[in-house]
Formats: C-alpha cells, sequence, structure tokens
C-alpha cells in the first residue's frame, strides 16, 4: 500500500515535469512558428522574381546562347551614348563668363554643340539596338513579361525625347548658353552705340557735321564671332532683331536732338504752306543730315557687321533700320506738303522739296535701292510724283488765275495791287537760280510722263505771258474807277512799279529794254494827266484879273481877293482830303509826285499872298481866307501819298465764280498767293 502511494507520487511528478518540458516545447515551437510567418511571406514574395530568374533556365538553348550578343551589341552603342551625355554635364562647369572670356566661352559652346550632335546622331541607334534586344526577350521568353514592360515603357521615353529639339538631351544647357551669347550681343552693341552729339550750329537750325561713329573693329570682331555661334544655331532673326533694336534706338536718339516733333503734322492743323515754311527749310537740312551721315553709317556698319551672312541679310536688316529710326516719317512729311492747299508758295516750297531729294538722288539710289528697301522706295517715288505733279500743275495754271483776278475791284487808294507786286517778284523768283533748275527739271519729267518733249522757251514763254495778263489786268482795273484822276495815279504807279521792279532782272532783261522804256513812258504819261486833272487846276483859281490896278477901289479888290481865295481854299481842301486817302507806293516816285505839286501850287500861292494876302489879313474874318502859309501849305502837299500801315495778305487763286479784292500792299515779297 505504501510503495503503491510512493510510486503514484513518483509518476506524479514525472507527469508534471513532461507536461512541463512539453509545454516549454510548445511555447518554443509558437515562438518559432511566430518567427518563421514573416519569413514565409517574404519567401512568398520573392517566389515570382526567383521563378522569373529561373526561367531562362527553361528557355531553349539557341536562344540562351544568342542573347548575350543581341546584349553586347545593345549596350555598347547605349554606353558611348551615357559617357557623351555625362561629358555634356561636365561642360556645363567649364562654360565661362562670355564678357570676360568671350573665346573660352565660345570655344566650350562649340564642343558642346558637337557633344549634342554625336548624341543626337547615335541616340536613335542605341535606341534601336536597345529595341531590338527587348523585343528578343519577348519573343524568346527569356526575360520576365513585367521586366520587358518596364523596358518598353523606358524605352518609349527615350524615343520621345530623341524625337523632340535637341536642347532637350542636355536638359536645356545649350539653350540657356546661347541665351546668354544674345545678351553678351546686345550689351555689345549698347555699350558700344552712343548718339551722336547733336548741335544747333547756326540760328537757322542747320545741325553740325560731325563724322559717324563706328563701332570699334574689336567690338565688330566680336559681334561677328557671336553670330557665327548663334547662327550655327538657328538664332539668325534673333540677332537681327537685337541689332535693329538697339541701332535703330541709336539713330532715334541722336534726331531727337534736332526737334523733329513737326514731322508728325497733318495737313489739317496748318491753313497753308506758308504757316509751315520754316518746317520745310529745316525738313530738307534734317534730312540730308540724317542720310549723309545718320544712315550712312548704319548702311556701313550693317555691311561691316554682317557681311558674312551675305547681301540680302545685312541690307534686310539695315531697310528695318532705316524704317524704325524715322525716314519714313522724313517722307511723309513730302507727302503731307504736297497734300496742302494750293498757291503759289507751294510751288516754291515743293520746287524746294524737289531740289532737297534730287540732292540726296544718288545716296538713295544706293542707300535704299535693294529689294529690302522697297516700302521705301514706293514712298520715295510717290513723294517725287505727288511733288512733280503739283508743282507744274500750280505753274501751268498761274496764267489763268492772273487773269481770273482781272474780275477783281482795283485798289481804292490806287497803289499797286498785291497781285503786281507779288507776280513780278514770283516770276523772277522761278527765274532765279535757286529755283529755275528745279522746276524746269519737273517740267522735263512731267513732259517725259506724258511722252512729250520740254521746250526750253515753254518756261520763259509761260512767265511773260502772266506778265502780260498783268498788263492787260491793269487796262481793265483803271477803267474801273469812277474818278479819272484816281485812274491816273493807278496807272502811273503800277507803270513805275513794274519798271522798277523788272529793270536789271531776269526777267526784265528777256523784256528788253524797249519794253521797260514804254513802261517808263506810261508812268510820266500817266503823272502828266494826274497833275494837269487834279492839282493844274487850282492855280488859275488865284487869278490877278481886276486886280492890277484895283480900278474898282480897296474895296472892290478885297472882295475879290476873299472870293479868289475862298474858291482856292475849298478846292485845295477838298482835293487834299480825297488824296490823303490815296497811296504812291515807291518812295521816289512819291517824292517826284509830291514834288510836282508842290511846284505847281506853292509859288503861285505865295507870290498871291504876297501881292494880295494885306488886303485881307487886316479884315476881322483874315484867318478864313488866309488859312495856310506857303511853308504849311508845301508841308501838306510833300506829307500826301504816304503808304499806310497794312496788314499783307495774300490774294486768292479761285475758280472765275469767286470773290477777289485786290486790296493795297507795298512790294513785300513775302506777300503770297492762296489758291481756294
Amino acid at each position: 500500500m505504501g510503495s503503491v502511494k510512493g510510486n503514484g507520487m513518483e509518476n506524479l511528478i514525472a507527469g508534471r515535469k513532461s507536461l512541463k518540458i512539453s509545454l516549454e516545447k510548445s511555447k518554443a515551437l509558437g515562438l518559432a512558428l511566430e518567427k518563421a510567418g514573416p519569413r514565409l511571406d517574404e519567401i512568398n514574395q520573392r517566389l515570382p522574381s526567383l521563378e522569373a530568374a529561373v526561367r531562362p533556365i527553361r528557355a531553349q538553348r539557341e536562344a540562351l546562347v544568342a542573347v548575350g550578343g543581341h546584349i553586347n551589341r545593345a549596350v555598347v552603342p547605349a554606353a558611348a551614348v551615357l559617357k557623351v551625355f555625362d561629358a555634356i554635364h561636365g561642360l556645363e562647369k567649364s562654360l565661362s563668363d562670355p564678357q570676360s572670356d568671350l573665346p573660352g566661352y565660345l570655344s566650350v559652346l562649340k564642343r558642346l554643340e558637337e557633344a549634342l550632335r554625336f548624341l543626337g546622331d547615335n541616340c536613335g541607334m542605341a535606341i534601336q539596338w536597345l529595341d531590338d534586344i527587348v523585343e528578343y526577350l519577348e519573343d524568346n521568353k527569356v526575360a520576365d513579361d513585367r521586366y520587358v514592360v518596364y523596358l518598353k515603357k523606358a524605352l518609349k521615353y527615350l524615343r520621345e525625347l530623341q524625337n523632340e529639339e535637341r536642347g532637350h538631351l542636355d536638359g536645356g544647357l545649350l539653350g540657356a548658353a546661347l541665351d546668354r551669347l544674345e545678351s553678351e550681343f546686345r550689351r555689345l552693341l549698347t555699350e558700344n552705340s552712343v548718339p551722336l552729339p547733336m548741335s544747333s550750329a547756326s540760328l537757322i537750325g542747320e545741325p553740325a557735321c560731325i563724322a559717324p561713329s563706328q563701332l570699334p573693329v574689336p567690338v565688330i570682331q566680336k559681334l561677328q564671332a557671336i553670330l557665327g555661334r548663334l547662327i550655327a544655331n538657328n538664332r539668325l532673326d534673333k540677332c537681327i532683331t537685337i541689332y535693329v533694336e538697339v541701332r535703330s534706338s541709336n539713330v532715334r536718339a541722336s534726331l531727337r536732338a534736332l526737334n523733329l516733333d513737326y514731322l508728325e503734322i497733318s495737313v489739317s492743323e496748318f491753313n497753308d504752306v506758308q504757316s509751315i515754311e520754316g518746317y520745310i527749310a529745316q525738313w530738307g537740312k534734317h534730312l540730308e543730315f540724317a542720310v549723309k551721315h545718320l544712315f550712312e553709317a548704319e548702311y556701313k556698319l550693317c555691311n561691316d557687321v554682317f557681311e558674312r551672312m551675305g547681301l540680302d541679310v545685312w541690307m534686310g536688316c539695315f531697310a528695318k533700320i532705316a524704317a524704325q529710326a524715322g525716314i519714313i516719317a522724313f517722307l511723309q512729311f513730302g507727302k503731307t506738303v504736297t497734300e496742302s492747299k494750293k498757291d503759289p508758295i507751294k510751288l516754291l516750297k515743293l520746287l524746294d522739296i524737289f531740289t532737297s531729294l534730287n540732292k540726296l538722288r544718288l545716296d538713295f539710289n544706293r542707300l535704299f535701292g535693294g529689294p529690302a528697301c522697297a516700302e521705301i522706295q514706293n514712298l520715295t517715288r510717290d513723294l517725287i510724283k505727288s511733288v512733280v505733279e503739283g508743282a507744274c500743275e500750280i505753274f501751268w495754271e498761274l496764267f489763268v488765275q492772273v487773269e481770273l483776278q482781272r474780275q477783281s475791284a482795283p485798289p481804292p487808294d490806287g497803289s499797286v495791287p498785291r497781285l503786281v507786286s507779288f507776280i513780278t517778284d514770283y516770276c523772277n523768283r522761278l527765274l532765279g537760280e535757286d529755283y529755275k533748275p528745279a522746276l524746269t527739271q519737273a517740267l522735263v519729267i512731267q513732259r517725259s510722263w506724258k511722252q512729250e518733249k520740254f521746250q526750253d522757251r515753254l518756261l520763259i514763254d509761260e512767265l511773260l505771258r502772266s506778265i502780260r495778263a498783268i498788263e492787260t489786268n491793269l487796262e481793265a482795273w483803271s477803267k474801273a474807277y469812277d474818278d479819272a484822276v484816281l485812274s491816273h495815279l493807278f496807272l502811273m504807279n503800277n507803270h513805275w512799279h513794274l519798271y522798277k521792279h523788272l529793270k536789271g532782272t531776269k526777267l526784265g532783261i528777256i523784256l528788253g529794254d524797249s519794253r521797260l522804256r514804254e513802261h517808263e513812258q506810261y508812268m510820266e504819261y500817266y503823272s502828266v494827266l494826274f497833275m494837269k486833272d487834279s492839282w493844274g487846276k487850282l492855280p488859275s483859281l488865284l487869278s490877278r484879273e481886276g486886280l492890277i490896278l484895283f480900278s474898282g477901289g480897296r474895296a472892290t479888290a478885297r472882295d475879290l481877293v476873299k472870293k479868289r481865295l475862298k474858291a482856292f481854299n475849298e478846292s485845295f481842301d477838298e482835293m487834299y482830303k480825297k488824296q490823303s486817302n490815296w497811296v504812291v507806293v515807291e518812295k521816289d516816285l512819291r517824292q517826284k509826285t509830291c514834288q510836282l505839286i508842290v511846284q505847281a501850287i506853292v509859288p503861285v500861292y505865295r507870290s498871291y499872298m504876297q501881292n494880295y494876302g494885306p488886303l485881307v489879313e487886316q479884315d476881322a474874318s483874315a484867318s478864313k481866307y488866309a488859312k495856310y502859309t506857303a511853308q504849311s501849305m508845301e508841308k501838306m502837299l510833300s506829307s500826301l501819298f504816304q503808304p499806310k500801315p497794312v496788314k499783307y495778305g495774300s490774294f486768292k487763286i479761285r475758280q472765275s465764280s469767286a470773290k477777289f479784292s485786290n486790296g493795297v500792299t507795298g512790294h513785300d515779297p513775302s506777300s503770297s498767293p492762296t489758291v481756294t
């Protein structure tokens, strides 16, 4: 009983121990299983790749043998391309500042271009070889499908890059380098493009002649070197844009000092050519300066900088500079003048424009003669055509317009009509050296357009017709006066004016001495008639008849003297009052006429008053009869026919239905006709 009980305890202890061991093993196994779980998951995840790695072992033996050669052929060019690609990025550090080391910068840039050219030429081949090996791997199932898909995506991306701009192959490195080179091109131009210093060299505003400053030779050489690289990368248009922008701005800055705002004036902003006469004179000088100094310099510089690019390139560049810098504005101003209101002074201004253009004809043909300057050529031709046609039209109308003035009333003061004074001066100016050559050439050109020949005598004959028309007008105007004495004064005035202002002139020489003497003789003739019909009648009023012996007694003689002095005074006052409003324009004729009147009146009056004045001087009403002394009368008569201050106007050349007033004028060359 005791032994059984002891055995049971031992068994229990042994069972407990065994259970404890089993429990520890179970616990250890649980921990081991817990640790094995992730490893199993990892193994499970690696099985597909392991399967893919093992798959080539299952591929056909021929495919496995050939795959090595395919891979080698693809990898060799791909590796070369990759090596060049790495070299390209290595060049980035070698790109210095073009301003500090332009030759070094250009050298590295050229190597970069060559590397990119190699990359571009060989990248396609490398991609094709890689594409072939991927196709081989796929067809022969030598590689895992997912791996093949990845390779295809990578090759597609490479192919897209290869088909785009070459700049993408270097990550934009070449583009950035070229941009810096363009900036250096602009900097060199800007820093070396200095506007010419201007000065109003004289009171008339003529600009000083300054030799144009060219860019220094080293700068031109740098510009050409930069152009070489930029052109190699299809950036010529950008270079031209920069060049035109900088140089045209420089020319405009040079011209700005000349105050060319008048070039923008429109026809609606002025009444007639006379109001902008000063601008037209400036225009000729400014245009000559711009062409001979500024545009000439730009023409030469364009040739120097772009000569290697060919004629079309540098001429095109110059044409853009000229157009943007202001040559078109000059031509448009000239066109504006041609579109203004017609008048004879406009003919002179058109001839001034023609002379300026003709003076620059060779320069225009040389500078703007190329196809690139077609717009400038067309504007110039149009301007010349308008100038020639406008000038000839006014010239050929001159005679007709002078005839039309015949309908107008003569000046009420008997002076010289402004038409007469203007035409005499105008015709002489047209025959002078300043205008005759230009007018002749304009007439020749106009005739040639009509397939007609120009005869040298045509110009002179036309001007003589106008003078003859003036003479005819004078006769017609003289008959319009109701007062015959005023008519005599008018003809005396005008014949002397024609004689005086034609004698010794080109037109006077053409008319001849005999024709001029006729005007002088007419002046003398009408002077005699004027004296006879006016002041010449007064001396007879101071008759001595019945006073010599005082036959009727002193009282009778006094009454007779009073009566005759009263009649004389009334006639004198009336005549003086009337003729105080009349004018003799020419000073010498005025003095001569006054002297004739004084000689006709004053001696007779003085003698009469010396002899018979005492008869009335003691009378209470003496001042009524002895109104003047000989001295006061002489002073009054010597002051007759003075020109009145007048505002010089312009006669209007018009259609026959218009109205006209000749008005009063002195001989003023500046008074001009105006066409309505």
